[in-house]
């Protein structure tokens, strides 16, 4: 069982926390294996599709957190491949709160212009000789994106839906310099505190390059006059917006594509992003409407 191996690793390994009491967390994201180890550590194994994420977030998250204003995973140490587990892992400072939701926030304009203030700070720190990934360009998801387009026929306004993500493919791309981005920015990796955003998890898509990837959030977590002052903060041109909107789109499809019909609570959410993108076309690159 995971959660034994879990347990000889952190013993072997990290000997001085094998008094800690260690308790898998459910649900969880699906590119780890999470834990708690202790009242203040948090273990993550990783699946095999996310195996270099402990590495680089030891490299890269102690240099970005001094600087940020939401709190971040602070790793503390990066396990070694061992007794049949192939990949590096990680043990890191455990973050209270609770995932972030659309009706769990206590003033949703507040919390858009904190998030909108984090994504700043992030994209205008120093890239320097970083060595970190750079983004997938939107016109990679191309074809997956009109499949599943196609599979949602009945279920969502496919016509809409296309317009949408053509309007994306067809706004000017980014032509700034490389810029910090989360890579998975949605309300799942978003922690709140008495209705207050407090933390920003799972860096495991960390990059530079495009920043519209990040606006997914805009679609997943706020509506109505929240989405206009996380635009107005960050300050987003209605290029980036219009790829953002696209990126909303592909990520909802392919999540609901794959786990709607196994996961309701992803079926619902998903429905609500892509509800929410497809009804936020008021705005189109170059300034139409």
């Amino acid at each position: 069982m995971i959660e034994d191996l879990a347990r000889r690793l952190v013993d072997a390994q990290f000997p001085r926390w094998r008094d800690l009491p260690l308790t898998r967390l459910e649900p969880a994201g699906s590119d780890n294996v999470i834990f708690r180890l202790g009242e203040e550590l948090a273990v993550r194994l990783p699946n095999e599709w996310a195996a270099g994420q402990a590495a680089k977030e030891n490299r890269l998250l102690p240099r970005l957190a001094p600087h940020l204003p939401l709190a971040i995973p602070v790793p503390v140490g990066v396990g070694v491949p061992a007794l049949g587990f192939p990949w590096h892992w990680s043990v890191s400072r455990w973050l209270d709160g609770d995932p972030a939701t659309v009706d769990g926030l206590a003033d949703p304009a507040e919390a858009a212009a904190d998030l909108a203030g984090f994504l700043k700070a992030l994209q205008g720190l120093d890239t320097g000789d970083t060595e970190a990934d750079e983004g997938d360009p939107l016109a990679d998801r191309d074809a997956s994106t009109r499949r599943s387009i196609a599979a949602v026929e009945g279920v969502f306004d496919t016509d809409a839906l296309t317009e949408v993500w053509d309007d994306a493919l067809a706004a000017p791309g980014w032509a700034g310099p490389p810029l910090w981005h989360h890579g998975d920015m949605h309300n799942g990796n978003l922690l709140t505190v008495d209705g207050r955003l407090s933390a920003v998890i799972d860096f495991g898509g960390l990059g530079l390059g495009d920043p519209a990837c990040d606006l997914v959030v805009a679609w997943t977590l706020f509506e109505g006059e929240a989405r206009e002052v996380f635009r107005a903060v960050l300050g987003v041109d209605d290029a980036t917006w219009a790829r953002g909107r696209g990126w909303a789109v592909s990520t909802g499809l392919n999540a609901y594509t794959n786990y709607a019909a196994i996961r309701p609570d992803v079926a619902a959410n998903t429905t609500r992003q892509i509800n929410w993108a497809l009804s936020d076309r008021s705005r189109r690159p170059g300034g139409r409407r």
